[in-house]
């Protein structure tokens, strides 16, 4: 990867940052990455993630091996999925509102309309509420969540994985999303009743076709500085 590419890289990660704090995915607390090879990937600054700067120096963070110095301990869970899912190139850490709400109840959200489906039958939940700050509980992590898009950590937020850090961002919103819609399905004591989606149908339903991610992440980043 050229410097050129890097800078590119490091202005994503930064607005894909400040994305997810301007939508009130994230406040004082989360973090996002992108893949820059098999064996790095670039974290946005230690800071919350709507406070990130423009210009502002992301950092280099091996796939395995001790974190540097100032860099989260949560982003041991990147590690984790970078290293053991090849095809990922962005992930997400974060806590949406509805999404915690449900996740501290110890439930996930069921593939009930179409953002839910890329999530299909539900996205695993992670039963541990203390922070991920050692390796053993990010090996847990991962393995709770495997080739899943999304893991929710009970009472911790939630993490999501994409081809690319794009598909990272938008998932979040569509988790949040989802976890809208079983909240409220909760509400009105009608949560264990049906319709959800079947194998098939979310399978059709959860496409990349039509610019669906692109959208997304437009709506996501209209108005950052650095686009």
């Amino acid at each position: 990867m050229t410097q050129t590419d890097r800078d590119d890289l490091a202005r994503r990660v930064r607005v894909a940052a400040r994305a997810l704090g301007r939508h009130g995915l994230a406040h004082a607390y989360g973090h996002c990455s992108a893949r820059i090879d098999a064996e790095r990937f670039l974290v946005c600054p230690p800071q919350p993630m709507g406070l990130v700067a423009p210009g502002e120096a992301c950092t280099v963070v091996p796939v395995s091996g001790p974190l540097p110095d100032g860099v989260l301990g949560e982003v041991r869970i990147h590690q984790e999925i970078y290293r053991n899912r090849p095809a990922v190139g962005g992930v997400a850490r974060f806590m949406s509102p509805k999404m915690m709400a449900l996740a501290a109840l110890g439930r996930s959200p069921k593939a009930r309309h179409g953002f839910g489906a890329y999530f299909a039958p539900e996205p695993p939940l992670w039963d541990d509420p203390q922070l991920v700050r050692d390796d053993a509980k990010a090996r847990g992590v991962f393995a709770a969540m495997g080739d899943a898009r999304a893991v929710l950590m009970r009472g911790n937020g939630a993490v999501t994985a994409g081809d690319t850090l794009e598909e990272a961002i938008v998932l979040a919103w569509y988790l949040e999303d989802a976890c809208r819609i079983e909240l409220e399905a909760l509400a009105a004591g009608l949560a264990d009743a049906p319709p959800t989606f079947s194998a098939e149908g979310a399978n059709e339903r959860a496409t990349k076709a039509g610019r669906i991610f692109e959208r997304m992440w437009d709506f996501l980043t209209a108005g950052d500085p650095e686009l």
